[in-house]
């Protein structure tokens, strides 16, 4: 890892400026990583990303991960060739997490399930006492 991640702002004003890609890991040393597919915008998944994975995504255009169950970093698609190609990338206004827009390589899904994303249940019942889930393939 050749980025050194700075330590953000502690001025906001200074943090919300154009400047330093200073990131802003929680106490556990990871930070939030939306991730959308670039053909159509749509969510495929959640992910953490500690100062390793972030640097190496940023470097190589590949997008790398920290697992929280496994406590390693992994390269998606490394093993199932459904790589996530880095197109672009974004930060919120602290800089505590990030969305990252891929273009998915391989059979073009982001889900250990095999499907396109991970988001693929809705939860139905909102405003009741009773939610249930509810597949949108």
């Amino acid at each position: 890892m050749t980025i050194d991640f700075k330590s953000p702002a502690s001025d906001k004003k200074l943090l919300e400026q154009d400047g330093p890609f200073t990131p802003k890991f929680d106490e556990k040393g990871l930070i939030t990583t939306v991730v959308t597919d670039t053909n159509d915008g749509q969510i495929v998944m959640l992910a953490y990303m500690n100062a390793e994975a972030l640097a190496l995504t940023i470097e190589t255009g590949i997008a790398h991960y920290y697992s929280r169950s496994r406590q390693e970093l992994w390269k998606k698609g490394e093993t199932s060739g459904n790589l996530q190609e880095v197109v672009s990338m974004h930060t919120d206004c602290d800089q505590d997490a990030v969305i990252i827009e891929v273009k998915m390589t391989g059979d073009g899904v982001a889900c250990h399930t095999g499907r396109k994303s991970c988001f693929y249940r809705k939860v139905d019942g909102i405003g009741s006492s009773n939610p249930t889930l509810i597949s949108e393939e």
